[in-house]
């Protein structure tokens, strides 16, 4: 018989070649400079991952934004703080654009550093050397001073809660000019050196006091200037209604731990702020975050509040599309989606898994299209019994429990030809590291059976969304095929833009961005 990869029909032919390869070697599509930077910089978080280390995610941002306008570049900064909710990214093109383009830099800055944390992230980042710099230089150095002149006394205070550097680190490095007196004691009482006692601001002066004397109510500062103190269980009753709902939400285990618990109306009050409608739109927590958080309670944590995180878990996926026609939701559940979503970090590993994630995005698809179908795969498809009324946490643990073997990106497809199924929409969730059906020349497997498939339903589109940042795809992008990257809510919104035709790329609307 004649070779096939030679003599391949000429339907085959017109589909396109795979032009690299993937982290396990197979054949894929890689992304253009745009779409690769935006990968990055909506997944990417300098930690390892499975498949690559930290410093390799580093090299390759840079690469993507050296090969990208600068424009895009601040496009992509501010795509990835304000819509995909990362973190190290943003400041390092933050940074990055400090020596490209410092006008574009001074635009952007105060939209991605937009918080002490990020502040921190953007000193260290630029001190290290990595974006071409050692030092801060005149133009960054008047940024931070900006930042710090303009934010208030809380702010600061939020601030002054991380190190390495800390914000006393950045205050003798930039020299803030203080705006009155309480600015400028507060700077001193930061760094160690004179200052007028009595025009310190009222938290700090508080918080002096209290640790002078225990009996004092506790002073409104950051709770984890406190928490180096013994305090009582009424102590923590009194911080679970100050700290943020963030830290609410990563913290029940420690309230559980101290007692608070059992402080009369204490449950029924953290249970109201969790499942805050209000609270949770402005904080707008990532669902994955959400369902960790249920995982991870443990049985001292009360059965109300528990229930009050899983309102708070419905009530973050309120942008799922709804999403008309036949729809199918192909979440990978191979060994590889079994490392952190965040990469590995050394003491400071995410417990958020990358099949969490994919879990998570089918479950909430199933809950908003009830009769969505949900495929799991690994080598082949993975058989599953979901119930569309149930909860959706209830359903993603039970796909988050499958886990193990190889990757196989068009499994799904094939078992949809096979079937000859009528679908209009296909979403697959994936890390995209798919070998155990790798070509040896052409279209890659996923293609084929995409190909196949539209054969049988031409209007069909196909999503893929990738969650980790290795810069290829099993599918390459064109009219019925998006591919888009990230783990925030953003995501949802880009998918029921494409499938309503507002938009043909993920790239289009990271452009969409103003600058």
């Amino acid at each position: 018989m004649a070779n096939k990869g030679l003599f391949a029909s000429a339907i085959a032919k017109l589909m396109p070649a795979a032009d690299t390869r993937n982290r396990e070697g197979a054949p894929a599509y890689a992304y253009g400079p745009e779409h690769k930077l935006a990968q990055l910089a909506a997944t990417g978080t300098l930690a390892d991952n499975f498949y690559a280390a930290a410093e390799t995610q580093l090299a390759e941002m840079l690469d993507a934004a050296r090969a990208c306008d600068p424009y895009f570049v601040a496009q992509a900064a501010v795509y990835a703080r304000q819509s995909g909710a990362m973190k190290d990214m943003p400041a390092l093109l933050a940074a990055y654009l400090t020596v490209a383009d410092p006008d574009l830099a001074v635009r952007v800055f105060n939209r991605v550093i937009d918080n002490g944390r990020m502040l921190r992230n953007f000193v260290q980042i630029m001190r290290s050397g990595q974006v071409g710099r050692t030092s801060l230089g005149s133009r960054p150095k008047r940024l931070v001073q900006r930042w710090l002149e303009q934010a208030s006394m809380a702010q600061l205070m939020a601030a002054a809660t991380g190190k390495d550097p800390s914000l006393a680190d950045i205050v003798r490095m930039v020299h803030p000019k203080p705006a009155d007196a309480a600015r400028r004691a507060f700077y001193g009482w930061l760094i160690g050196r004179p200052y007028d006692v009595a025009a310190l601001p009222a938290e700090i002066a508080g918080f002096e006091a209290w640790k002078a004397d225990r009996s004092l109510p506790l002073p409104n500062v950051p709770f984890e200037w406190l928490t180096a103190f013994p305090l009582t269980a009424e102590d923590w009753a009194v911080l679970s209604t100050r700290i943020g709902w963030q830290a609410l939400r990563m913290n029940l285990n420690t309230l559980a731990r101290n007692g608070v618990f059992d402080v009369a109306g204490v449950t029924d009050a953290v249970a109201a702020r969790l499942a805050d409608g209000d609270a949770i739109a402005k904080v707008r927590p990532m669902p994955y975050q959400l369902m960790v958080a249920l995982d991870q309670a443990r049985e001292s944590v009360p059965l109300k509040v528990q229930a009050a995180l899983e309102d708070a878990l419905e009530q973050s996926l309120a942008r799922v599309p709804k999403v008309p026609g036949r729809v199918v939701v192909c979440p990978d559940v191979s060994g590889s989606m079994s490392s952190p979503a965040t990469g590995y970090r050394k003491g400071g590993s995410s417990k958020v898994r990358c099949i969490d994630v994919a879990a998570l995005v089918a479950a909430a698809m199933l809950r908003t299209n009830r009769d969505t179908r949900v495929l799991p795969f690994e080598q082949a498809v993975v058989k599953v019994q979901l119930d569309p009324r149930a909860r959706v946490a209830v359903n993603a643990a039970k796909l988050a429990a499958i886990g193990g073997g190889g990757t196989n990106v068009s499994a799904p497809l094939a078992a949809l030809n096979l079937l000859r199924d009528p679908v209009d929409l296909v979403v697959i969730v994936s890390d995209n590291e798919s070998w155990v059906d790798a070509n040896r020349y052409g279209a890659t497997a996923t293609m084929r059976e995409w190909n196949a498939l539209k054969r049988r339903n031409p209007a069909a589109k196909l999503v893929c969304i990738d969650i980790q940042p290795h810069g290829t795809s099993q599918a390459q992008d064109r009219a019925d095929i998006l591919n888009v990257g990230g783990f925030s809510d953003a995501v949802f919104d880009t998918i029921a833009r494409f499938v309503s035709g507002d938009t043909r790329d993920w790239v289009g609307i990271v452009k969409q961005v103003e600058i």
